[in-house]
This record gives C-alpha cells, sequence and structure tokens, in this order.
C-alpha cells in the first residue's frame, strides 16, 4: 500500500487514539495468571496486542478483547505448535519471562523483523535464574528458578525488566531488578495491585515468588505514544488544533508533553500551532522514556530553530527495522539536513520538507513519523509498505484524513 500525503491548509478535529498497547499487553499477560476473570475495556486494536491474545489462547487461556478468564500460574497449558508471536517484541518477551517458570517448554517464533531482534538480552539474565532458555529460535522452561539480582543492562528497556519480574514470580528466594534509567514502570505497578510481592524501590524493584493474583479489571487509556504524531504535526503545522480525549498521562509515559508544548483541558490534550521554537538541548538520559516518540520528534527537530544532538537511542537500532537509518533516509529524501550517529541523529533547522516518495521499511512508527512531515511538507509524499501502520495503529490513515 502506498500512503499519499499533501500538506493540507489547516488540521482540524477530534482524534481518539487506539488503547495502549503497552497496558494492552499487560492488562492481557497478567490477568491471564490471575485467579479468575477481569473484565477489559479499551483493548489496542493493533496486530501485536492481537498477537498476544493468540499466544494466550494457545496456552488454553480464554481472552478476548473483553474479558480474560485467568488460570492462575499452575493453569497454562503447553501449547500443541510454536507460539507466534508476529511482529510483537512485547509478546515475545513477557510471555518468555513468565514461560521460563512452567513446568514445560515452549518455543516463541515471530516475522522475519522480530526474528531478528536481539533475545539474548532477556536469555542470559533467565539463565542466571536456573532457566532452561535459548535462542534460534527461542526457547524456554521446564526448570524451577531460583531469585538472582540483576545489576542494570546494558540497554534500558520495559520488556526485559517486564520479562524478569514475571520470572521472578515463580522463584524461590528475591529477585532484585536494578535499572539504571528508569522505564515504563505498567508491569510492576499493575502486579502490586493484583497482590504480587513486588516492591519498588529506588532504582530497583524487589520480586518474591506469588502463588495467587487478584484479577484486575482494566480500563485501557489512548496510546500517548500515538498521540504523539498528532501533537507533532499540530505543532509544526501552520493552522492546527486537534483535539485528543482519553489519552493515558502515566508519569513514565509523558516526557512528550514536556518537549512540545501541549494544553491539557477538560475534553482532553489540545495540539495547536506552536510559534518557532529553539533546537531541544537534549539529554541522552531522555530518550528510554521517549524511545516510541523519537521518531516523529526526528520530525519536530527539521522545524526547530538551531542544531539538535539527539543521543542515548541505540536501541532504536533493534526496533522493526533500524529506525534511526530509516528516519534519517526518509527525512533526507524530503529534504533535511539530517546525520545519523550511532545513538540517534544530528538535525539541523528550520527545513522547508518537500514531498517525496519514501520508505516505511515496513516499520508503523517509521511510516506515521514521516506521514507527519508529509503533512508539512510542500507538494505530495509518497510513503512505501504504509499498511505497517495496523501493527500499533490501523486508523492511522483514516485519521489523518479526518484532520484535513
Amino acid at each position: 500500500m502506498l500512503g499519499v500525503v499533501s500538506r493540507p491548509s489547516r488540521l482540524r478535529g477530534s482524534i481518539r487514539v487506539p488503547g495502549d498497547k503497552s497496558i494492552s499487553h499487560r492488562a492481557l499477560i497478567l490477568n491471564a495468571i490471575a485467579d479468575g476473570p477481569a473484565r477489559i475495556s479499551g483493548l489496542s486494536s493493533g496486530a501485536d496486542v492481537a498477537s498476544t491474545l493468540a499466544c494466550l489462547r494457545a496456552l488454553g487461556v480464554a481472552a478476548g478483547a473483553e474479558e480474560v478468564r485467568g488460570k492462575g500460574f499452575g493453569g497454562l497449558q503447553q501449547a500443541s505448535a510454536p507460539l507466534d508471536c508476529g511482529n510483537s517484541g512485547t509478546t515475545m518477551r513477557l510471555l518468555a519471562g513468565l514461560l521460563a517458570g512452567c513446568g514445560f517448554e515452549s518455543t516463541l517464533v515471530g516475522d522475519e523483523s522480530l526474528s531478528a531482534r536481539p533475545m539474548e538480552r532477556i536469555v542470559e539474565p533467565l539463565r542466571r535464574m536456573g532457566a532452561h532458555a535459548e535462542v534460534g529460535p527461542l526457547r524456554v522452561g521446564g526448570r524451577q528458578l531460583n531469585g538472582s539480582v540483576s545489576d542494570g543492562f546494558p540497554v534500558a528497556s520495559a520488556q526485559v525488566k517486564s520479562a524478569l519480574i514475571l520470572a521472578g514470580l515463580q522463584a524461590d528466594g528475591v529477585t532484585r531488578i536494578v535499572e539504571i534509567q528508569p522505564t515504563r514502570s505498567h508491569t510492576e505497578e499493575m502486579l502490586i495491585e493484583m497482590g504480587a510481592h513486588v516492591r519498588i524501590q529506588a532504582g530497583a524493584i524487589e520480586v518474591e515468588r506469588s502463588e495467587r493474583l487478584r484479577p484486575l479489571d482494566v480500563a485501557v487509556p489512548g496510546d500517548i505514544s500515538g498521540a504523539a504524531f498528532w501533537i507533532v504535526a499540530a505543532s509544526c503545522h501552520p493552522d492546527a488544533h486537534i483535539v485528543l480525549p482519553g489519552v493515558g498521562l502515566h508519569a513514565s509515559r509523558t516526557a512528550i508533553l514536556d518537549l512540545v508544548p501541549v494544553e491539557r483541558s477538560p475534553n482532553g490534550l489540545l495540539a495547536t500551532t506552536q510559534p518557532r521554537l529553539p533546537a531541544w538541548e537534549w539529554n541522552p538520559l531522555w530518550a528510554a522514556s521517549l524511545i516510541d516518540e523519537l521518531p516523529v520528534l526526528a520530525v519536530a527537530a527539521t522545524q526547530r530553530e538551531g542544531i539538535t544532538t539527539i543521543t542515548g537511542a541505540a536501541e532504536l537500532r533493534v526496533k522493526e527495522t533500524d529506525r534511526i537509518a530509516a528516519m534519517a533516509c526518509g527525512l533526507r529524501a524530503l529534504g533535511a539536513e539530517i546525520t545519523e550517529l550511532p545513538d540517534g541523529w544530528v538535525i539541523n533547522g528550520p527545513t522547508v520538507l518537500r514531498g517525496a516518495r519514501v520508505k516505511s521499511f515496513d516499520d508503523h512508527r517509521v511510516a506515521m513519523a514521516l506521514a507527519v512531515a508529509g503533512l508539512i511538507a510542500d507538494g505530495t509524499t509518497e510513503i512505501e509498505g504504509a499498511e505497517c501502520v495496523a501493527i500499533s495503529y490501523p486508523g492511522f490513515w483514516t485519521d489523518l484524513q479526518s484532520l484535513a
């Protein structure tokens, strides 16, 4: 599919973005091991969350978009075939942590993109807990686990942290996970609500074996990572007024609101045209909390006064595609002054962008970020592989048309 975008004279409308993808995955997985049914509303409609649903069903859990009937820690059944995680790294990593403590072995597979992503980062700490864990494909399970200490990770990752928390719930002794940089904390906070033996300390999480979890009804808020595309589009467009109702404002996810001016109103977030703003004085520690928003923030940087140097984002190299290279390629084709760094970009602005044909590299966040660039560029921008937005935001193109 080819996405075609031209700059409209104005951007107007109200957009309800899909349910938060991170919370959706966790609402399903955590309730699958609770004792009893839980109601879920607002679940993400993206393909990644559909992969989690399919895997849980293969493990014998009655799971749907509105209800999960938890089976407890001992109720999961060995799947009759490898668990297909599709394109979802969250599905694969969180389930690997959960299944590492089960009495049977599980194999987790994914599409070509997911199969190329680094899984050693969860395999090694799981092995230190006594787990059977290997890659090529990813296989886990069949052994008793023991608590361990993980003194920080080379790459800040909520997925790795969550995998070890899920393993720690089934391990003898205490599992202590140290974070050098804070990452989104949905897993540990939800588990505490469910009665798990999880303690959040300064820079660390401690986990002990938990025999039972209470079901947790979850109303999934709108995904701020999806809202980020419209926030940036509005800030850079000369005539924009976009209302974003129902967006989740969890403290670990709102860093973008510190970088791009947005008004908070009773109706939701209000994103509007902003006067020319200066380049960011970037702190590399910001990257971990903005990892999903960085592609579209690169677009925003092309319209700021001066040089923005975004660093600390080496993790972008091992996402669905190499997002650092993909965004540099796309923005350069549109006329931006952008230079790749090993862990980010140097971007000189403001630049008048001009429409061109660009590639999504089958990455949903790259496709949507380049669509935002098209909304502020002269002429027409064509995005190859535009259908990949279905991974996280199936209605993206419809919402874009409604704003124009």
